[in-house]
């Protein structure tokens, strides 16, 4: 009995499509197979992938039609003629469609070779359309190369499969692959509405998206739901009978689920899950869905304006950008992956809705990460400061012993959001103007440590030569102190003049030092440690005068005038360890710290 005949036929075989013009969603497939038919250069064999339900076996049906149709018209079968309804009805002789999920041995292919060569009965070609090809053994394979690298001219292959990455190169190679994608949401919507027209059924609009959405891209999977909602027997199907049928939620308890996470409600999260599955709504689709939930959420947190949602409709667009907005990416992020572990442990395990519960406690419980990663940025930039945070964006103000004995507060700047990014800006020389080093320089970085950070301002005259000599070289990198440490003489000149003076041997650290961006860099720091403009003046000894050893630099010493034994902490010191005072060594404090 023809398939089309029956009023009973399922509708995924009813309103299977027939021609090229009925394919919906693959218009590059159409268009390249019909220009092969025009201009007579069909190949041998084709390869036909992708996912199911989205026409690979439908199109190779209508690929034999068109070559075997006597009254086929710009590539497109006639449908009325023998031949076409044979290939429809799966009857014709010279169209043999061959499961390869049970015709996958070596026998199968060797009588399929064997049958090659017998001619067609009544049409131009003999087509072999094998379905699921990447069941076939390899030693099925292996005999099928020699007949599908040489057919006869009058034989074509299709081969259609889910799974290309088993079908061996060897195949492959043989054959022209066309790759089916799935289909949109939108395109399925438009066939159901056809399909509910021609059965003259009523159908709510939303259900035809909530079916689409399930459908997940495969036009089959729709019209099966939708043959299923048509065994209900309603006079109107809604997207209630949708989700009853489904077992799932309506995107209005989705909506509030989430809010209630985001909101850390946690005893509502509870109960709507409980709600829910006491309404009949299974535990693993609600799963499922909240994993969709959370992957449109993520899309909208990445600004994907063009990619379409697939939990819930469109028109809760506006909504979810705000949840994703309050939640940020990288909460979004952690939820996501929280929950889809929890899905891999279901199918192990029979109490799956602890593991739900627990997971969506866990998520509750994820602080913004968004915020947390600003703080850990604030936190490294503070410690690579010298700031210590005592409250939020509240840094803790060191203060020290001034010359005078009493406390003084450091300078200290709290950094803003432009501070926070690193800074990219080098002022580099132009390369002619470069002189011949030892180094690479462009491995050479030329900033400051940080932005200046003042201990002490220190007054520029003679007497504090060592102290400020000390706290400029503290403001420098690793590299440039490398270069400046060796200076063994510093002298104020003139009333903004500060000599430094190298050791006679040391002329490519004074040559180095006198590059303008090092140069400018020195001068800067001069400037902001003693609150008035400085040049820096660089000169070689012209006498013999040995190098000073690194441990010979002047330190960045802050001499404490107090008297050290009338101090509370040196007398509780003293008495729990029956000690005295011998001697008082001022400590110079560390440079900041280099990542």
């Amino acid at each position: 009995m023809d398939e089309n005949s029956s009023q009973y036929t399922v509708l995924a075989r009813r309103y299977r499509p027939q021609a090229f013009d009925e394919v919906v969603g693959q218009a590059h497939v159409v268009q390249a197979l019909r220009n092969a038919i025009q201009a007579q250069r069909v190949a041998h064999a084709y390869m036909f992938t992708g996912s199911r339900g989205v026409g690979k076996t439908s199109m190779a049906r209508i690929l034999a039609k068109s070559l075997n149709c006597p009254s086929a018209k710009y590539g497109n079968p006639c449908n009325d003629c023998e031949i076409c309804n044979g290939i429809t009805a799966g009857s014709d002789i010279d169209v043999l469609e061959i499961d390869g999920a049970s015709n996958r041995g070596i026998d199968d292919i060797r009588s399929l070779r064997q049958n090659v060569n017998v001619m067609s009965m009544r049409s131009t070609y003999k087509l072999y359309i094998i379905d699921e090809v990447h069941m076939l053994t390899k030693e099925a394979f292996n005999a099928l190369l020699k007949t599908l690298e040489e057919p006869p001219a009058n034989v074509k292959f299709v081969f259609c499969t889910t799974e290309p990455n088993k079908i061996p190169d060897t195949i492959l190679s043989r054959c022209q692959r066309f790759d089916f994608g799935t289909i949109q949401t939108s395109s399925i919507v438009e066939h159901l509405k056809q399909i509910a027209q021609a059965e003259s059924v009523d159908v709510e609009l939303k259900a035809f998206d909530l079916i689409a959405r399930r459908a997940a891209g495969s036009m089959r999977d729709s019209q099966s739901l939708f043959d299923q909602l048509l065994a209900f027997g309603e006079n109107r199907i809604t997207a209630t009978e949708v989700h009853r049928l489904l077992g799932t939620a309506s995107d209005d308890r989705l909506i509030e689920i989430v809010d209630a996470l985001i909101s850390r409600r946690r005893d509502v999260v509870l109960g709507l899950v409980n709600q829910a599955l006491t309404e009949g709504i299974q535990l693993g689709e609600l799963t499922d869905q909240l994993l969709n939930y959370l992957r449109d959420l993520i899309v909208l947190a990445a600004d994907a304006k063009s990619v379409s949602l697939s939990s819930v409709s469109e028109a809760h667009r506006d909504r979810l950008s705000l949840q994703s907005a309050r939640w940020g990416l990288q909460t979004l992020v952690a939820a996501m992956q929280v929950l889809a572990d929890t899905k891999a442990r279901m199918q192990r395990t029979e109490y799956g809705r602890a593991l739900v519960e627990l997971a969506l406690i866990r998520i509750s419980l994820l602080e913004n990460l968004e915020s947390l990663d600003r703080l850990l940025h604030q936190l490294k930039y503070d410690e690579l400061n010298g700031i210590r945070t005592i409250s939020d964006n509240t840094p803790e103000r060191s203060s020290r012993l001034s010359n005078d004995g009493n406390p003084q507060t450091n300078t200290t700047v709290v950094p803003s959001d432009a501070d926070l990014a690193p800074s990219n800006a080098v002022n580099a020389a132009p390369d002619a103007d470069r002189p011949n080093e030892k180094k690479n320089e462009d491995d050479i970085d030329f900033h400051l440590t940080a932005p200046i950070k003042i201990r002490n301002r220190i007054e520029f005259r003679a007497g504090f030569e060592s102290q400020l000599f000390s706290q400029i070289v503290d403001t420098l990198n690793d590299t440039l102190q490398e270069y400046i440490k060796h200076v063994n003489a510093v002298a104020i000149s003139e009333p903004n003049i500060l000599e430094l003076t190298f050791p006679k041997n040391y002329h490519f650290n004074k040559q180095f030092c006198e590059r303008p961006e090092v140069l400018n860099n020195l001068e800067t720091a001069a400037s902001d440690i003693t609150g008035q403009r400085i040049r820096i003046v660089l000169r070689v000894a012209e006498d013999e005068t040995n190098p000073t050893h690194e441990s010979e630099l002047p330190q960045s010493t802050v001499h404490i005038q107090v008297d050290t034994v009338d101090d509370s902490f040196v007398q509780r010191a003293m008495s729990v360890f029956g000690a005295s005072v011998e001697r008082v060594v001022a400590i110079a404090e560390p440079s900041p710290q280099k990542e």
